[in-house]
C-alpha cells in the first residue's frame, strides 16, 4: 500500500493551502472579537476587512457586497429563504421560484421547503449533456418568477452552466437571479460584473481555503435577503454571529492565492486529466466520459465505467485512491444519483459512474498511480 492516498476527490473538498494555514495560525495566536470596541476588537476588525477585499477581488465585486457564512451551504438558504420572506413583505405578487433539476441539495431542498409559505417551486430540466437549456428555461421564466437559481458548475459532473444566458432571461422578467458558484470560484475565472448575477455564494474549503466558513455576494443594487439568524447584527445585519476570525483570514489568504494561481492551476489540472485518461487507456480500461462536446472545470472528469458497480469499485480503492460516485448506499439498495438521473441516464448506467478531480497539489505521478490502481481493481470487479 502507498504512503498515502492518492486524493482526487476535490469536488467534495480541496486540501487546505499551507499558505492559508500559515495565516490561520498566524490569527489564532491574537485574541480579539471584531465587534469590541477596544485595540484587539479594532486588529480582529482588520483582519476581517483584509480578507472581505481578497475574496471580493476574486469574484470582481466590491468588499461592501461580499457577506460572510459558515458555507455556501448556509449562503444558499440565505438567498432562497431570506428572498422569499423580502418578497413577502415587497414583492407579494411574485411567487414563482425556478430552479435546475441538479442543483445541489442545499439549494434543492430548500427552495422546496418553501411550497410550504405558498411559493411555486419549478424545476428546470437538463439535456443529456447536463445544460440547462436557455430556450426551454426562458418559457418557464414569468412575471410572477422571484427569483432564478441555477449552479454555476456541477458538483458531480463538472459541467459548467449558461449563466450569462439565463441571468438575461431573468432580468428580462424582472425576476432576480442567484448563483450558487461553491465549485466555480478558484477553478473557473469568475466576474459577478460579467455575469450580472445578483447573488452568488462561495465556499472556502472547494478552493484550498478551511472548511466552516464561505460567503454570500449580494449585489449593491439587489434587494437584501432577510436575515435567518437573528441577534447581534453582524454582517451588517444579514449574518448575525461572531465573525470566526481566523476562518474568514484562511479563506481570505485561499481566494489571494487563487486569483494569483489561477491560469496556471488550469493548466496544471487539465494536463493531469489528459495524463490519468492515457493511462486508462494505455491498460484497455473501457469508460465513457459524461460530459461531450461541453465546458467543465479544469481538472474535473467524470467517466461511466460500463458493466462495473461504481460503489463496489470505490470502496475496493479506498485505501489507495480517494474518489467518489454520484451514488449513495441505503440499506444495501444503491440509489443513483438525481443528477445522473436528470441528465436522462438509465439506473444502471448511473450506478456505473464515478467522478474525479484533480487540483494544483496533486502531480503527474498521482495521475499515473490512479490509473494504475483502477486498472487492476477493474480486473477483479
Amino acid at each position: 500500500m502507498m504512503d498515502r492516498p492518492i486524493y482526487l476527490d476535490n469536488f467534495s473538498t480541496t486540501s487546505l493551502s499551507p499558505y492559508a494555514l500559515s495565516e490561520m495560525t498566524q490569527a489564532l495566536s491574537m485574541t480579539g472579537n471584531a465587534s469590541s470596541p477596544h485595540v484587539a476588537g479594532a486588529r480582529a476588525l482588520a483582519r476581517i476587512n483584509d480578507a472581505r477585499e481578497k475574496v471580493a477581488d476574486l469574484i470582481g465585486a466590491l468588499p461592501v457586497e461580499i457577506f460572510f457564512t459558515s458555507g455556501a451551504t448556509e449562503a444558499n438558504n440565505l438567498v432562497l429563504r431570506g428572498m422569499a420572506c423580502w418578497a413577502k413583505a415587497n414583492e407579494p405578487r411574485r411567487r414563482r421560484i425556478i430552479i435546475s433539476a441538479i442543483e445541489h441539495k442545499s439549494v434543492l431542498e430548500t427552495a422546496l421547503s418553501l411550497t410550504s409559505l405558498g411559493f411555486e417551486v419549478v424545476q428546470a430540466p437538463v439535456r443529456r449533456d447536463g445544460l440547462v437549456d436557455p430556450e426551454l428555461l426562458s418559457t418557464l421564466v414569468d412575471g410572477q418568477t422571484l427569483l432564478v437559481s441555477l449552479m454555476h458548475v456541477n458538483n458531480e459532473t463538472g459541467i459548467v452552466q449558461p449563466i450569462g444566458a439565463a441571468v438575461d432571461i431573468a432580468h428580462g422578467h424582472g425576476a432576480l437571479f442567484h448563483c450558487d458558484a461553491a465549485q466555480a470560484v478558484g477553478k473557473l475565472p469568475v466576474d459577478v460584473l460579467e455575469l450580472g448575477v445578483d447573488y452568488l455564494s462561495l465556499s472556502a474549503h472547494k478552493c484550498h481555503g478551511p472548511m466552516g466558513i464561505g460567503a454570500l455576494y449580494i449585489a449593491a443594487d439587489a434587494p437584501k435577503p432577510f436575515t435567518q439568524n437573528i441577534g447581534g447584527g453582524q454582517e451588517r445585519g444579514v449574518r448575525s454571529g461572531t465573525e470566526p476570525v481566523p476562518l474568514i483570514v484562511g479563506f481570505g489568504a485561499a481566494a489571494a492565492e487563487a486569483r494569483h494561481r489561477l491560469p496556471r492551476d488550469a493548466v496544471h489540472s487539465a494536463q493531469l486529466v489528459t495524463r490519468f485518461l492515457a493511462g486508462l487507456d494505455a491498460r484497455h480500461v473501457r469508460y465513457h466520459r459524461v460530459s461531450i462536446g461541453v465546458s467543465t472545470i479544469p481538472g474535473g472528469i467524470t467517466l461511466i465505467f460500463p458493466g462495473v458497480c461504481a460503489d463496489e469499485l470505490v470502496n475496493m480503492v479506498s485505501r489507495e485512491l480517494c474518489i467518489s460516485t454520484g451514488s449513495a448506499c441505503n440499506r444495501g439498495s444503491v440509489q443513483p444519483s438525481y443528477v445522473f438521473t436528470s441528465m436522462g441516464f438509465s439506473k444502471d448506467e448511473a450506478n456505473n459512474i464515478i467522478r474525479f478531480s484533480f487540483s494544483r497539489f496533486n502531480t503527474f505521478e498521482d495521475a499515473d498511480g490512479a490509473a494504475m490502481i483502477l486498472a487492476q481493481a477493474i480486473e477483479t470487479v
